[in-house]
């Protein structure tokens, strides 16, 4: 039976704060120019008001962070796991020569994730024009910014607000909007591993390029240069990916461990990434495969054991 967790997170809304996020401010008349060629977004083309799924990536493509940024009239807010960002800044510092790029990192601001069919319910209590927020989209209030943000691949708004506010938010939504609760991390993981999200150090290794872990909505094919760009585009041209991420249904309810080896005819294709037992799909998990088993539907063994698990489509469909 599902928990009352995920059914609010999927039939009405689950609230929770986004401990492990940093807001980070980035200011300065060359931040546009400088990020559009450092990350895989299309910023110069985002206009106020719009949220980009984007990537920091090394030359060769393999993924150094995932984040979000959300475009004002006079900064970018970076909204990026703390230790992500960590990596980034170092990264990006090394990058900087002349540019006019500052970052202001402060402790002051919160990220508050809604979950679930009614989380347009929940931002219009904060702002009455958030109901109506395509996706990516974000507005202001008095005190927060509110935007359509489907961070976890399902319907979800995110807002950034004050941290001495964000708790108060959470407690206002779990009780205003009917179904609505406080939700655990854990039932935010079965949300994410239902539609195949993948987790940046979770699915991901120092070595993964973005397009074998699906994350084709933070790149945009259509910009101009930047770091990455040329395998990206190898990649895509010329069908020369040989890993990607596929979802994995495991047999009789058994989950592995992460980091369980999958293998074909005895042969490794691949390892467990992440795993969770969704009250929809049963025991179910994410693993970059080897092309030779990207085939739906594929038998595969699972570690040592006598485990099997059948390959998947994603986001996940159905329970069998």
């Amino acid at each position: 039976m599902p928990s009352a967790d995920y059914i609010a997170a999927t039939e009405a809304v689950g609230v929770r704060v986004l401990g492990e996020r940093r807001v980070v401010r980035v200011v300065g008349d060359d931040r546009v120019s400088f990020f559009h060629g450092m990350c895989s977004a299309d910023v110069k083309g985002a206009v106020p008001g719009t949220i980009l799924p984007a990537l920091f990536l090394t030359e060769h493509a393999h993924l150094i962070a995932d984040f979000f940024i959300w475009v004002t009239k006079d900064a970018l807010l970076l909204d990026i796991d703390d230790a992500a960002w960590r990596r980034s800044r170092a990264h990006l510092e090394r990058l900087i020569v002349a540019d006019d790029v500052e970052f202001e990192e402060s402790e002051a601001s919160r990220v508050v994730d809604l979950e679930g069919a009614r989380a347009h319910d929940a931002a219009s209590m904060l702002a009455s024009d958030a109901s109506s927020l395509g996706e990516w989209r974000f507005v202001e209030s008095a005190d927060a910014l509110i935007g359509n943000l489907p961070r976890l691949g399902g319907p979800a708004f995110t807002i950034l607000v004050a941290g001495n506010r964000a708790e108060a938010i959470v407690e206002r939504i779990a009780s205003g909007v009917p179904g609505g609760r406080r939700i655990n991390d854990d039932t935010a993981e079965i949300l994410r591993i239902e539609n195949g999200i993948a987790r940046a150090g979770v699915d991901t290794a120092d070595q993964t390029i973005a397009l074998e872990a699906r994350m084709n909505r933070a790149i945009s094919f259509n910009k101009g240069c930047y770091l990455g760009q040329e395998t990206i585009e190898r990649a895509t041209a010329r069908g020369g990916l040989k890993k990607k991420l596929f979802g994995l249904k495991f047999a009789g309810g058994r989950i592995p461990e992460r980091g369980a080896a999958v293998k074909l005819d005895g042969k490794a294709v691949g390892r467990v990434s992440s795993t969770a037992l969704s009250p929809r799909f049963g025991a179910i998990g994410l693993a970059i495969l080897h092309h030779s088993a990207w085939q739906p539907g594929t038998a595969l063994g699972v570690g040592g054991c006598a485990a099997i698990a059948k390959v998947g489509e994603l986001p996940f469909k159905s329970r069998t």
